[in-house]
């Protein structure tokens, strides 16, 4: 059956932790599993699609894929014809008789569903405008090497709560079984069906859920602190406005006064200094946020690897 990773729930609380074990294995020794090797089931290639310009995910997936063996074949924005002079559909039937696992870095949301519904090769969604799932698989990795067990820690978002980043954090963070807070100004705050979607998987995990507009309340005691840019690709027109509309819900010293001592600071980058988060805060001690953009590398391998797997295509087997 052919797995695919589009949302942070695509992976049961179990299988999450497969995939966290995984990857620490593969930081622990890169070269371990080679599913895009020329000997293995699948063919070597993997597809790279970036709709939007990227430095992480570009580095990350590239080398990860060469890492395992394979060969990445990067298309950057306006390169394939792909929703223009093309369908979806039409295009992915040519890419999985070509590719082994299709990357796809994009906007909506929908059109990584669309793909995903007829693909006979896995799916990754690296980014779309709804949700990060490579980004919070690359944090929970890092939160682990930090403080350990991750269930029943708390994490706390703060800033445009509305966005991609903080959608992941609900659900990756419950579904690992930790206690997710999201702080941000009111009409900037994750849709209701996302909410009830965390809160679900809570239930399962024994995770919670805060939603709150007083970022105080969500600062409180909090293990991890993670922040993103207040200004996305395609709001540059809204900057001035953004910035006075999120400037209580800075990551910065009085800020992390809140949060435990032992506080662990995320940023998934790029970072703007003195607006989301201060320089002496990404700067500082509690900060981990390069060890979370290494991460990145680990955790998508182990993905990728997990979903060939899972597919058939390529059994999960160590390099002897």
């Amino acid at each position: 059956m052919i797995r695919h990773f589009l949302k942070d729930t695509d992976l049961s609380p179990a299988e999450q932790l497969s995939v966290l074990d995984l990857a620490a294995q593969l930081k622990e020794s890169p070269y371990l599993y080679q599913p895009y090797a020329a000997d293995g089931a699948g063919r070597k290639t993997v597809a790279v699609i970036f709709d939007k310009t990227s430095t992480r995910t570009r580095l990350s997936f590239a080398t990860g894929v060469a890492d395992l063996g394979g060969v990445p074949l990067i298309i950057n924005p306006g390169e394939s014809q792909m929703g223009h002079k093309e369908s979806i559909s039409d295009t992915v039937k040519v890419l999985e008789r070509m590719v082994s696992t299709v990357v796809w870095r994009t906007y909506a949301h929908s059109g990584l569903e669309e793909m995903a519904a007829i693909s006979r090769v896995p799916v990754i969604n690296s980014l779309s405008d709804d949700y990060h799932p490579c980004q919070l698989l690359a944090d929970l990795l890092t939160i682990r090497e930090h403080k350990g067990e991750v269930a029943g820690l708390t994490m706390t978002y703060l800033g445009d709560a509305a966005n991609n980043m903080a959608n992941s954090y609900l659900l990756a963070g419950v579904t690992a079984g930790m206690h997710v807070r999201i702080g941000g100004p009111a009409g900037y705050l994750p849709a209701a069906a996302v909410v009830a979607e965390a809160e679900a998987r809570a239930a399962e995990t024994g995770g919670s859920v805060l939603v709150t507009s007083d970022a105080a309340e969500a600062l409180a005691g909090t293990d991890v602190v993670a922040t993103d840019t207040w200004v996305s690709m395609g709001q540059e027109e809204e900057k001035a406005q953004r910035l006075e509309l999120f400037r209580d819900y800075a990551v910065d010293a009085a800020a992390m006064k809140l949060a435990a001592p032992d506080a662990i600071v995320l940023h998934c980058l790029p970072a703007y200094r003195g607006y989301e988060i201060a320089a002496d805060v990404i700067d500082g001690d509690q900060s981990v946020v390069w060890d979370e953009a290494e991460n990145r590398l680990h955790a998508q391998k182990a993905l990728m690897a997990w979903l060939m797997d899972k597919a058939g295509l390529a059994p999960l087997q160590k390099i002897s």
